[in-house]
């Protein structure tokens, strides 16, 4: 099983890295600073939103994957979502990153 930096550390490491890179961040929903899930939410310019989760492998390892992607005809539906998750889980952090080709700063390869 790999380590797991503390949430609150984790967020704020992210929002850093995409303001220097040029985008805008911010959190959403703060969650439990040590061991919450951390969603994040993907966006371009306000558009083409995508939220990530990362969930466990059966190595043990932990891997982002798409848990949403914004229906152009509903813009609304991924709001609702996320309010729907974040009343179902009170540990949770929401942060939104606004730049070009986020999924960078939160893929390893």
């Amino acid at each position: 099983m790999e380590p797991r930096l503390p949430a609150q550390l984790e967020v704020g490491a992210l929002i850093r890295l995409v303001e220097a890179a040029g985008g805008f961040a911010t959190v959403l929903r703060k969650g439990e600073r040590d061991g919450g899930t951390i969603l994040v939410v993907l966006t371009e310019k306000g558009g083409n939103t995508r939220v990530f989760e990362r969930m466990p492998r059966p190595d043990g390892t932990r891997e982002w994957l798409l848990a949403k992607a914004e229906d152009p005809e509903n813009r609304q539906e991924i709001q609702e979502w996320l309010a729907r998750r974040g009343s179902q889980d009170p540990d949770l952090w929401i942060v939104e990153l606004d730049i070009v080709n986020g999924e960078r700063f939160i893929r390893s390869e």
